[in-house]
């Protein structure tokens, strides 16, 4: 997308998602009896990173050199799989590996030249071999699930400029809430949209 180029854009979405990964994480850390029911993953770490989600956004956006549509991509792909993965939500244990992995992802399906497992644990702070793990787990949880349709795409975007132009502190009344839940409440996108141009529109007001 063109608009993704921009050199004031980029910073401004990297704010906007570090912002809604912050909230989700931290709400659902507050919610005791969802954590007594969460599974505990090869994304969980054992204790919180250090540095913040946006700190560490900004350094997969700076040394990743993947194209602007991959944290699109990875955006959608954290939202399908927390919807597939209801008893792993995003919290302040696992986000910043989602988040590496996600990217890397989206880069390797979306992009024509791409940095290998290697570099991505590099700039994730993480073994080699944990980042394989990683990688299959995701894709698993994904049920394999990576293309994203133009409508999905171009839904995905729109949500996140008008949302950017806003920026507006999201609402998170409901702790309990995950990712997926939150996203969809928010975006209220139907991803069987290929058949139909009315879904294709289909965007919360």
């Amino acid at each position: 997308m063109a608009e993704l180029e921009s050199p004031n854009v980029m910073p401004k979405l990297i704010c906007f998602l570090s912002s809604l990964l912050k909230r989700v994480a931290e709400s659902n850390d507050l919610n005791q009896q969802q954590l007594i029911h969460q599974k505990i993953s090869v994304f969980h770490g054992l204790t919180r990173p250090t540095i913040s989600i946006q700190s560490y956004l900004e350094r997969i956006f700076k040394y990743a050199n993947c194209s602007p549509s991959c944290f699109i991509v990875a955006y959608v792909y954290l939202d399908r799989f927390t919807q597939r993965q209801p008893s792993l939500p995003i919290n302040t244990f696992n986000v910043h590996r989602l988040l590496i992995t996600s990217v890397m992802v989206a880069a390797k399906f979306m992009d024509d030249l791409y940095y290998n497992n290697a570099y991505y644990a590099k700039v994730g702070g993480i073994t080699t071999i944990e980042m394989n793990f990683l990688e299959v787990d995701f894709l698993f949880g994904l049920g394999f699930h990576l293309n994203v349709t133009p409508g999905t795409f171009q839904a995905y975007c729109a949500h996140l400029q008008r949302e950017m132009l806003l920026m507006q502190p999201l609402n998170f009344a409901d702790s309990s809430l995950s990712l997926g839940k939150s996203l969809k409440a928010h975006l209220c996108y139907n991803e069987e949209e290929s058949s139909s141009h009315q879904k294709q529109q289909q965007l919360a007001v």
